[in-house]
């Protein structure tokens, strides 16, 4: 191994046993989940991003495979494997290799192979409290190994859903608007298509395969898609199935025979995806647009300035924070709060640490019934990055 390989190595193992040590003290037990992973769990919880970017094989036996993505859904069938009934509230740490393909190519910040060193929490009721605590724990571990100059970032799906709650619109345009989240080009553009013309897109779908498909009798859609593809022999490729295809054009039917959004509906929408406020002035903010256009979103602002509140009592400095409406990272099991620390040095797209809230991950992988869990990693890479051209007196 190149003298300068060996001693980067050493540095990550030391900036990792530094993070270890602040985490384990916090409470969080050091495990070890495996690295190749069920393909099929990752892929059903992970979203189309990161789906696309899992490296997934085959061994002798056929079973499919995948080298563990990121190291969160490992953890929590881990945590399953110990605690079948998901009804024990447990806190983990871990260090070790995760894999993605990079589509832009391989880079120092995005390397196919990398290390993270994260915390998960489950189980824990009270979820401000719990958010807070990773938050603050993750922080720490940053300036224990040398972190100094950094911003940090919150979103939060949690207001998103209760602004969606409180427009006037059918449910699946709810459900389409939050999964289209991640992708903010196509969340514009179809808020846009809602408002102006929403049975556009039903245009595009095969006259005969539209009159087959009932809005109100959903279960025979997806055998009225299946038999349609089978009949003009076209085969799905890709990484949607039938069912979910189905869904879709089902949707897209309904959508011909709405009315359109309102412009007031969708103003708010609009109005709630631009804010972008230090983190102190976010709540003020949220509370403006809410009574300028007559909506009760109280219960996420409230939630959302206790959070607030209590990571400034964890000792986190709210003046290097800020809130960003239209921030939810890429992974798309998140269900409410979500962070990032960034660096000036890499920019917002290449995070020091990151991760939120996801409430549904527990039962996607095996769990009985829903589960609160938070969590977060360091992209141990990139910290060493970060310290080592001390990027840190700044923030961004």
């Amino acid at each position: 191994m190149p003298a300068e390989t060996a001693k980067q190595f050493e540095a990550l193992e030391a900036n990792a046993q530094t993070l270890l040590s602040v985490f384990t003290r916090g409470g969080f037990e050091a495990v070890s989940p495996a690295i190749i992973q069920p393909a099929s769990v990752f892929l059903d919880v992970v979203g189309e991003k990161l789906r696309a970017r899992t490296y997934v094989f085959s061994d002798p036996d056929g079973d499919e495979l995948c080298m563990r993505p990121d190291i969160t859904v490992p953890t929590c069938r881990l945590h399953l494997e110990r605690h079948p009934d998901a009804d024990v509230p447990a806190k983990y740490s871990y260090n070790g290799p995760a894999f993605r393909f990079q589509p832009l190519g391989s880079g120092h910040a995005h390397t196919r192979e990398f290390r993270q060193t994260g915390i998960e929490a489950f189980g824990e009721a009270n979820r401000e409290r719990a958010e807070a605590e990773v938050v603050a724990t993750i922080v720490s571990g940053l300036e224990a190994a040398g972190l100094s100059g950094y911003q940090l970032r919150f979103g939060d799906l949690g207001l998103l859903r209760a602004i969606l709650r409180a427009s006037d619109m059918p449910s699946r345009w709810r459900q389409r608007l939050m999964h289209l989240f991640w992708h903010p080009a196509a969340f514009k553009a179809e808020l846009n298509r809602l408002t102006v013309e929403p049975g556009s897109a039903s245009t595009h779908i095969p006259k005969a395969l539209a009159d087959a498909l009932d809005p109100d009798n959903p279960e025979a859609a997806e055998a009225a898609v299946a038999t349609y593809l089978e009949d003009k022999g076209i085969e799905v490729i890709g990484l949607r199935s039938t069912a979910e295809v189905a869904d879709n054009l089902l949707g897209r039917v309904a959508d011909a025979r709405s009315e359109p959004l309102s412009a007031k509906t969708a103003q708010l929408i609009a109005s709630y995806v631009a804010i972008v406020a230090p983190a102190r002035a976010s709540g003020r903010r949220l509370r403006e647009l809410a009574t300028l256009m007559g909506v009760n979103i109280e219960a996420a602002v409230g939630a959302h300035e206790w959070r607030l509140e209590l990571l400034a009592q964890a000792g986190v400095d709210l003046d290097r924070a800020e809130f960003s409406a239209d921030f939810g990272r890429q992974l798309e099991y998140y269900t409410g709060f979500v962070f990032e620390v960034v660096t000036q040095g890499l920019g917002r797209r290449s995070p020091v640490a990151g991760g939120g809230r996801y409430d549904h991950l527990l039962k996607a992988v095996g769990a009985p019934q829903d589960v609160p869990a938070v969590g977060a990693a360091v992209h141990t890479d990139r910290l060493l990055a970060a310290v080592t051209n001390g990027n840190g007196g700044a923030h961004v």
